[in-house]
């Protein structure tokens, strides 16, 4: 861990100057520079001293901050195949998100299996063909640009019934799939 650089960024985030920061810890500027360059590490009671200065406590400052990954690439979906469709996990290990999307390439002829009533909402975006959406004893049409959106307490499903492969953006909440 770089402790220097970490107090740096927080002296910064409240606006202090090395020497206001110094002045409150009853220590030199150039002691605060030196620890924010990585030239020196401060004693237990010091670095205390600073925290305090600083407004945190030492669990908040050593709270592991593993970065959320933003960013999902093509090379990280998770992929299932079958005869009838394709299903790829747009965001991996969604399931502990509050959402959960996938893409779904639905071949001719053909349909999901039917998805039995949960808790929570689905929402699907039509990318390219037609689909039916089966939600209880209804359907619907749903085309390329077009969307849907359900509470999914009732059965459901997708259909294509078209000569052309079906390509749906479906995201559930929370997770399912």
């Amino acid at each position: 861990m770089e402790l220097g650089v970490k107090i740096k960024r927080l002296r910064l985030q409240k606006d202090l100057t090395q020497e206001e920061l110094a002045d409150r810890c009853e220590l030199t500027k150039g002691y605060i520079s030196q620890l924010e360059n990585e030239l020196t590490s401060p004693s237990i009671a010091t670095l205390e001293d600073i925290l305090n200065a600083l407004g945190t406590t030492p669990a908040e400052f050593f709270k592991d901050e593993k970065a959320s990954k933003v960013v999902f690439t093509e090379s990280e979906y998770i992929e299932k195949l079958s005869e009838d469709h394709k299903i790829e996990w747009l965001v991996p290990n969604a399931q502990k998100n509050e959402m959960e999307p996938i893409r779904v390439t639905i071949n001719p002829h053909t349909f999901l299996e039917e998805d039995v009533p949960h808790e929570g909402e689905e929402f699907g975006y039509v990318l390219s063909g037609k689909i039916y959406l089966h939600l209880g004893k209804s359907a619907y049409v749903v085309k390329k640009g077009e969307t849907f959106y359900y509470s999914a307490e009732k059965v459901h499903r997708l259909e294509n019934r078209s000569n052309e492969k079906a390509v749906v953006l479906w995201i559930t909440s929370p997770p399912t799939f």
